[in-house]
């Protein structure tokens, strides 16, 4: 299995985010997470690649399976996905490299920029609300959305 972190920074009423070359699709900078790496350490070092600035004040905000089904309903590939934020950045983000375009896009945006549907509900639960969400999505090799199974805890003080 598959284990991907991934970082959304969030500054100044906006998000950084990547458009990716292959679908135009929108998501947020990261990767593959390398052997005995921690899933803090992947997301800081995918980040800081993809973008070539540091993120700041950085937390954990999900963390979900993925799994991609075939048309007869059968499980083709799965992975976790471990979903970052930041309050802001320190440096210049890069405005293109091999993985894709970076920009500044406002909040708002991510309801209606062409990404994957979990991503968006993803994205916007990290930028916008307090505590963790935990979920699985499950998705057909082109990646529509069949369904979607999300859980929230947020931490008492």
């Amino acid at each position: 299995m598959q284990r991907i972190a991934n970082m959304l920074a969030v500054q100044d009423g906006k998000v950084l985010l990547m458009q990716k070359p292959r679908r135009g699709w929108y998501v947020a900078p990261g990767g593959k997470m390398e052997s005995g790496e921690s899933i803090y350490e992947a997301a800081i070092r995918e980040f800081q690649e993809e973008t070539n600035a540091t993120p700041k004040d950085v937390h954990l905000k999900g963390i979900f399976t993925i799994i991609i089904k075939d048309d007869d309903g059968q499980v083709v590939d799965e992975w976790m996905l471990f979903t970052f934020v930041s309050r802001g950045i320190i440096g210049t983000p890069v405005k293109e490299n091999r993985e894709g375009k970076l920009d500044w896009h406002p909040i708002e945006s991510i309801h209606h920029l062409p990404m994957a549907e979990g991503d968006r509900g993803n994205l916007l639960f990290a930028c916008l609300n307090e505590g963790m969400q935990y979920g699985t999505f499950e998705y057909t090799k082109d990646f529509q959305l069949l369904n979607a199974t999300l859980q929230t805890s947020r931490e008492r003080q």
